[in-house]
């Protein structure tokens, strides 16, 4: 038998409502139930965001002499 995943909410009764499904007719299943964490976003400030991604684009170092080579070798 296929596993099958779908969301639902447990109702304030305690009940679970699940889809028709006429493959489970009658069939032994297992349930296991995950609470849904929910996560929270830090918000960044300029200067954070700054220091975070510094660097990211542009490496530090500087390939200057790779870059005068090339463009000398290829004008």
């Amino acid at each position: 038998m296929k596993t099958l995943r779908f969301r639902t909410r447990i109702s304030k009764s305690g009940t679970i409502h699940l889809p028709k499904n006429s493959s489970l007719v009658d069939k032994e299943v297992d349930v296991i139930i995950m609470p849904k964490t929910r996560r929270v976003r830090k918000t960044l400030k300029a200067k954070e965001f700054v220091e975070k991604w510094a660097g990211f684009l542009y490496p530090l170092e500087s390939n200057d002499s790779k870059f005068d080579y090339l463009m000398e070798k290829y004008k």
